[in-house]
């Protein structure tokens, strides 16, 4: 049971926000889609939010995702076989975005440069920013004990 009603709906125009964002970050042209659900689906299993766990395999192949070798994989997408090298640099930024704390350097040059050979800077400010929005997500879900419903 959820501790307090989900706060991007408790508060009025909260959500409305919220969706806004995500779809300006989602409309820069040359951002592909299915990998920043790929990307989302990486920063909610580091952040243990089951709600999204759940809901972006779903939106990645919707936005195109065929391989479920791929969406299986992502937690360990280091060891696989199934992702590019441009696709290998959007989870090492993702990994260093949604793990802040766990080094001195969040964020090493060495993995911003990665990104950088690979996306343009449009394409990497809407990652930077949709994956502080996921984060985000996690961070109400996780606080407010947010369950994941299979019926929704």
């Amino acid at each position: 049971m959820p501790r307090i009603a989900h706060p991007a709906f408790a508060i009025p125009g909260a959500m409305d926000s919220l969706v806004a964002l995500s779809k300006a970050s989602k409309a820069v042209p040359g951002l592909p889609l299915a990998l920043l659900e790929l990307m989302h689906l990486r920063a909610s299993q580091i952040n243990g939010d089951g709600n999204n766990v759940n809901l972006h395999p779903r939106l990645a192949r919707a936005a195109g995702e065929t391989s479920e070798d791929r969406i299986i994989s992502v937690a360990s997408w280091r060891n696989t076989p199934w992702f590019t090298e441009p696709e290998r640099a959007a989870l090492a930024l993702t990994d260093a975005v949604t793990r802040l704390d766990d080094r001195a350097d969040p964020v090493p040059d060495e993995v911003w440069n990665e990104a950088r050979r690979h996306y343009d800077e449009p394409v990497l400010a809407a990652m930077v920013l949709s994956l502080g929005l996921v984060n985000l997500w996690n961070r109400l879900h996780v606080a407010t004990g947010q369950v994941f419903d299979p019926a929704r």
